[in-house]
């Protein structure tokens, strides 16, 4: 199979489809951009309004197309889905989503596809558990955007609260992208200094009720975001941006996407969002972070949540075989 790693594929032309398909403009990190949607003309639509854009921008073919054009991506990103409304969880989109993701499945599994698959679709986890079920592809192949977006949701929070660049921040939101999600405060640290040790350097204090609400802000952002203007999709172009980054530029980064698990945290039959290293071939390897007691103990309660919206999933269809 033949993979031309300055190419990538959008399916589902929303808008957060719509929105990483100009991040992927903005970062120029390929040449062929094929976008893809049930609506053809809303496709169309948006190829031809962010090619308007291409003279102020990387050079680069935006078009949209069919599943036969995405055989040789090097990356294939599935945004489509019915999209979260005001009051509903992540977990709500299960039915309508899994059947979504089905559909899609079939044909790009029809063709000779080699490059990496990442869902964005929410549920993520879930979604993504059952993307690889169906695809038959091979696990580091088949991610999900994770939590990646709730950890640069933390990093902003923790760098305004500690007066610091956000990017000298280091703490990871792992497990569901969604309520059941934890912070693992552990772990964290500004530029190698853990907290205790850099709050009372700059003479600040970090106390407990600060990062439960710190963590509370980021768990409930989507909700926030969502009762304001309808939807998100800023955010996540963005860490989506910062994943394909990885993936093209071969970067080996340590990013928390959601990833199938074969015994590491000692869970396996699920996928969840945990720090990983990400490269050309997708997830080289899932990292087990030194965890406390009662950030295991969440990790595994969220990871029996997570059990329970897969086995919820109605109407499975048998793994695809390829």
């Amino acid at each position: 199979m033949h993979i031309n790693h300055r190419k990538a594929a959008i399916v589902g032309c929303g808008y957060v489809g719509a929105s990483i398909a100009f991040r992927f403009l903005q970062q120029g990190l390929f040449s062929q951009l094929v976008l893809l949607d049930a609506n053809r003309e809303k496709a169309e639509g948006e190829a031809m309004d962010l090619s308007d854009g291409l003279p102020y921008g990387a050079a680069m073919e935006i078009t949209a197309g069919g599943y036969d054009d995405i055989a040789d991506c090097a990356l294939v990103v599935i945004t489509a889905g019915a999209n979260q409304k005001p009051g509903e969880t992540r977990l709500d989109l299960i039915g309508r989503n899994t059947a979504i993701m089905q559909s899609i499945l079939k044909e790009i599994t029809a063709r000779d596809f080699g490059g990496i698959l990442l869902i964005v679709s929410n549920p993520v986890d879930v979604l993504t558990y059952e993307a690889w079920r169906l695809s038959g592809y091979p696990r580091e192949r088949v991610i999900g955007s994770g939590t990646v977006l709730d950890t640069g949701r933390l990093k902003q929070l923790l760098g305004e609260e500690l007066g610091v660049d956000s990017r000298n921040v280091h703490a990871f939101i792992i497990g569901e992208h969604g309520d059941s999600e934890l912070a693992v405060w552990s772990e964290a640290n500004v530029s190698g200094l853990d907290l205790e040790s850099f709050c009372r350097i700059r003479g600040r204090a970090l106390e407990s009720r600060d990062m439960s609400r710190m963590y509370r802000q980021v768990r409930d952002s989507a909700y926030e975001i969502i009762r304001r203007k309808g939807a998100t999709y800023y955010g996540i172009a963005m860490a989506v941006g910062r994943i394909a980054a990885c993936i093209i530029k071969d970067e080996r980064a340590v990013l928390p996407v959601s990833v199938v698990l074969e015994g590491q945290y000692g869970l396996d039959g699920l996928a969840l969002s945990l720090p990983s290293i990400v490269g050309r071939n997708g997830v080289e390897e899932i990292l087990e972070m030194p965890l406390s007691e009662e950030e295991s103990q969440a990790l595994h309660t969220s990871a029996r949540q997570m059990r329970e919206a897969i086995a919820s999933v109605e109407g499975r269809s048998p793994a695809v075989c390829r």
